[in-house]
Parts: structure tokens; sequence; C-alpha cells
């Protein structure tokens, strides 16, 4: 059946799921809390991940980084120069859109002319501590994956985990976003599950694969409908700067097919990277060859809200006349979530 966003939305906020933020203010565009019911099942979504990718694996350790990092972090991650959106301005209404999501007319007033297509860093600023200059700038993260690769040598030291292994993170994300929407879908502050997964660049084609089957695995076993998903590769000129390959795992949404989750092949970008710019040797040393060398890194990343959205659209059921068996029903519908058992 198809369902419309509407429906979702109305659902979500009568049923304690997900209510607008700063509701009794006026609200914030795109600002949405989580209520009785919504935090329940984005703590049981979060719990699954935990126990299917970190504690039942003997290859997996988890981490819990820092919002706020040092900003040569992000000078090396390339995320300072290239974490960026094509921006456009309307010159009738000034509206400013992501200038690859519009067509030759403003969507906002029919308008046809637009200011210069200029890059628009989606980082948001800060300043630490009570003097804003630029020597005190910061920023809060846009993904959770560089802690990771920055306390791999710790990770690695503390842990005694051996290549190959993986690193598992659930943490808040920040990015200004031009054009958030669709309810949950895109929003500026938001939650990933995110993992790094180390490995020798010869097994990164084997490792992809195996990742791509363990997503394919937890769409099942979280409730999403398989059938509304497509697995898409991703054409070279549409990549991340520091992907090799990609693949987008994208879900049938009343606004259209989007993207669900990622899963990229980071090659050792991240690590060389960091070890290029920080001067602190990052190889992993093979116990057994004696072999030094920069890891590589597959990197399956998630969205918790996505994925609720996404469970949401999968359980919603409105049944026609109600579900009584025993009377004679007086519902010309009811709506059902047939939500899996947590």
């Amino acid at each position: 059946m198809s369902i419309s966003l509407e429906k979702i939305v109305n659902l979500a906020k009568r049923r304690g799921f997900i209510f607008p933020g700063s509701e009794i203010y006026g609200g914030l565009a795109n600002s949405y809390d989580f209520g009785p019911l919504g935090v329940e099942l984005k703590n049981n979504i979060k719990k699954l991940w935990w126990k299917m990718f970190v504690q039942e694996r003997e290859d997996m350790v988890g981490l819990d980084a820092n919002i706020i990092m040092n900003t040569k972090v992000w000078e090396a991650s390339g995320h300072l120069q290239n974490f960026s959106d094509p921006l456009v301005e309307c010159k009738k209404c000034h509206q400013r859109l992501r200038a690859d999501e519009i067509s030759k007319i403003c969507p906002n007033c029919g308008g046809k002319e637009f200011a210069e297509q200029k890059q628009f860093n989606l980082m948001f600023k800060t300043n630490l501590g009570p003097v804003e200059t630029g020597e005190n700038a910061v920023y809060l993260r846009p993904e959770t994956a560089q802690a990771i690769f920055v306390d791999f040598k710790q990770i690695l030291e503390t842990s005694r985990m051996k290549i190959p292994f993986g690193v598992a993170q659930i943490g808040k994300a920040f990015r200004n976003e031009i054009t958030p929407g669709n309810f949950i879908f895109r929003t500026r502050e938001f939650e990933q599950m995110e993992i790094e997964y180390f490995i020798r660049e010869k097994d990164w084609k084997k490792s992809f694969d195996q990742w791509l089957a363990e997503m394919k695995r937890w769409i099942k076993a979280v409730g999403i409908d398989e059938k509304k998903v497509k697995y898409v590769d991703v054409p070279d000129n549409e990549r991340a700067h520091y992907s090799k390959r990609t693949v987008d795992v994208e879900f049938e949404y009343p606004f259209g097919q989007k993207e669900l989750y990622g899963l990229a092949y980071r090659t050792d970008f991240d690590l060389s990277a960091h070890q290029k710019h920080s001067g602190k040797d990052l190889e992993y040393r093979d116990p057994e060859t004696n072999d030094k060398y920069v890891p590589h890194v597959i990197e399956p990343s998630l969205g918790v809200e996505r994925t609720a959205l996404a469970v949401l659209l999968s359980c919603y059921e409105e049944v026609e006349g109600g579900r009584s068996t025993t009377t004679e029903s007086v519902k010309e519908e009811e709506v059902v979530l047939r939500l899996p058992k947590a």
C-alpha cells in the first residue's frame, strides 16, 4: 500500500513517537523530539545494532568519542576543504537552495534567475571558551568516523586486536544542511551508527561484499520492508572524496527513492591523512609477517532517524473495518503498527 508522509507524521505525533521540537515557542525548523514511544523505538534500534555488530562478533570493539574535536582533525580529513554542497540564491525571492536539487525554476516563487553557484560548507562552527577568535574556532562533528581514525593507535594497543577488525560507534552528528526536510529524513542534528573496519588492501573486495551481506541481514532483522530497498553503486563523479567504491542502500520513501544507508571503501585515505598531518605513526605491524602498513577501511554507515522512519513506514498498516473478530466493527479502518519484537 502507498503511505503518505503526512499519515506517518500525524501518527508519530498522536501516538507519542515524534514531536516537533520547541513547539510551544513556534517550533524550530526541522527539529524533532522523540517522545515516550519514539525514544524506546530509537533505543531498541541502537541496542539491536550494537548487539549484532559488536557484542556478537569477536572482531569488533566500541568507542564513544567527544563531539567537539581539535580543528586540525577536520583540516587533515579534508572536511574543511571538501565537505560542502553547491548553493544558489533565487534573485526574485532570495531563497537559498541546493543547486543539485532544483530545476531551472525556483520551487518557492517560480523565479528563473539565480545568483552564481558557490560552495557552502556544512560544518557547524562555534568557539571554545569566552573569547570569539579564529584561534578558538571549533566545529561540531559532521560524522562520527574521524575520532575512530584519530584514536586508532590507542584502540589497537589497548584492545590488542588484529587486522581484520572493526571499531563501532553510535553518536550525534551535525550538518548545516541548506535544505533539510521530509520530516526526520534530513535534519541538522542526527544520530549515526558507524563502523570503521580495518583490513589489508588486497582484501577490500571480499570485505566489502561481506559487509554488504551484513547490511542486508540488518535490514531484515530490524523490520524494514526488503521489497522497498534497492542497492545502488554510486558513480565515480558522485562519490565522496575519500571513497573508491560506495553502495547506497536506498529505501522507497513517500517522497521518492532516497539513501537509507551507505557502504564505502575509504581506502587508506583517513589514516594516511592523519599520519601526515599529525606526524604520528598510524601504521599497523602484522604480528605474524612483521609487515608494516597503513590499513584500509570499509565503512558501513547507518542513520538512526532514517532507520526509525523506514521502520515506521514498513510496519504501518490500515486494517479495513478494524481488527475485531468477536464484535461488529464500528470503524471504517484501524491504523496498526506491526513492529517486530525487540
